[in-house]
């Protein structure tokens, strides 16, 4: 007998929407029964609020260990529940160590225990000197591997050049593992500095797309020898769609993302000094936005991420505006399925895109697409329930973060997430409720 009965008039399915009745049983989805079906069982009836898969966000920062005071395991998993996702992969850098050798691997594994609150796998890294690594790592269970081609912001993880890359990519295409990359060829840019380092049109002008698209066409480049999957991570610059879109053309095993500020912001809103919006690539200008929403809905992006990197408030510069100085990084973890379907239902967008864009995607990507990530029979009944039409806005109170910064603050959103399930169990009930400590570690 099934454990649990779900049952809503908007069952999110692969296939579409539809009134549904879901059998939850030993943590998986049972069943996918007709609405009206009978039932011997507790049912829990949702009404008209939707049923979808659990979010999963590939591109999330941690930080722990070293740097559990700019989020942390605990309060990073908790904010994920509360906004309906049930899966995360930390990258291998904000932490120390960084992930780039097993030690290290194991080292955040364990600073993993009794602080799991959703599922967590982690990347490696690469970095130069670490390709000996590469197979230890893959045998040790990363999902796969993230690089820089320019400074990431941490020096214990320094960019990788193209002779790394070379050495790197034939040993993740022959395990089928995915190489993540930081796409921005950067140049000596410093100039701008002995500016007005306030101005945020400055800070745009400091970081131009040609980084993006000449690192983005190495890349295809790179791909297109090896045959590595390569996944281009937070694509800001909308110049490089077109070579992406040929790339894809011609088979090359090329995936993509760009991240829910591109979509939401527009440089022109954003005022001199609101370091909360510093990111690297940086939100670039509404007709380029423009762009990357059409590559969205047509597929040529494949999802999107949010790519929370927080940090305490001193380090955003909040006081001072200084974009020189301040820390690159949107904190959103909590909000990346309002915040992207306030932005999506306004351009037509259903409740079934948003499932491809923020769970089925990126399950594919991770290599869970047999499990995760979409509401099929035997699949993991990691789900959320959401009130698509109810709106709020966003507090500090509101959100588990472990610092309330964040450029998403007073903003009204569309899309409470009421409920979370992990494994089939209510794992967190709007607004507060939280049933902790249920997550585990995913391996490849």
């Amino acid at each position: 007998m099934p454990d649990l009965f779900l049952k809503s008039t908007a069952v999110v399915l692969p296939e579409g929407q539809r009134p549904a009745l879901l059998a939850l049983q030993g943590g998986r989805l049972a069943d996918v029964l007709p609405y009206d079906a009978p039932v011997a069982g507790p049912v829990q009836d949702f009404g008209h609020a939707a049923i979808l898969p659990g979010v999963i966000d590939p591109h999330v920062h941690l930080n722990e260990p070293g740097r559990t005071d700019w989020e942390g395991f605990d309060t990073g998993t908790r904010a994920a529940l509360a906004g309906g996702l049930t899966t995360l992969v930390d990258m291998p850098l904000n932490s120390a160590p960084v992930t780039t050798s097993v030690e290290n691997l194991r080292i955040k594994q364990a600073a993993t225990q009794g602080q799991l609150h959703t599922n967590v796998g982690f990347w490696g890294g690469i970095v130069p000197g670490n390709a000996a690594e590469i197979e230890p790592l893959i045998a040790a269970g990363v999902l796969g591997f993230k690089a820089f081609l320019t400074h990431s912001g941490i020096d214990d993880f320094p960019n990788a050049t193209e002779a790394d890359l070379r050495r790197a990519m034939p040993i993740l295409a022959s395990h089928g593992r995915p190489l993540l990359v930081h796409c921005e060829l950067s140049e000596d840019n410093d100039a701008w500095k002995k500016g007005d380092t306030r101005s945020y049109r400055n800070y745009l002008a400091s970081r131009p797309k040609s980084w993006e698209d000449e690192a983005i066409a190495l890349m295809i480049r790179l791909c297109a020898e090896y045959r590595c999957p390569v996944h281009i991570v937070h694509l800001s610059s909308a110049s490089s769609l077109a070579p992406i879109a040929e790339a894809k053309a011609q088979g090359l095993p090329l995936t993509v993302e760009t991240g829910q500020h591109y979509l939401f912001f527009n440089a022109e809103d954003i005022a001199d000094g609101q370091t909360q919006f510093k990111c690297a690539p940086p939100i670039r200008e509404r007709a380029n936005n423009e762009q990357l929403w059409l590559a969205l809905q047509s597929g040529l992006i494949d999802f999107v991420a949010t790519d929370h990197s927080p940090a305490p408030p001193d380090l955003k510069q909040l006081a001072s505006g200084d974009f020189a100085t301040a820390w690159g990084g949107i904190a959103s973890l909590q909000l990346a399925l309002p915040v992207l379907w306030t932005a999506a239902r306004q351009r037509g967008a259903t409740l079934p895109d948003l499932a491809r864009w923020l769970s089925q995607n990126p399950a594919r990507l991770i290599g869970q697409s047999h499990r995760k990530g979409q509401i099929t029979k035997n699949y993991d009944a990691d789900l959320l329930v959401l009130a698509a039409d109810q709106t709020f806005t966003v507090t500090e109170a509101l959100l588990h973060h472990r610092h309330k910064v964040s450029p998403y603050l007073g903003r009204e959103l569309a899309g409470v997430v009421t409920h979370t399930f992990l494994a089939g169990e209510e794992v967190f009930r709007h607004p507060d409720a939280l049933h902790l400590n249920r997550g585990q570690l995913l391996r490849r």
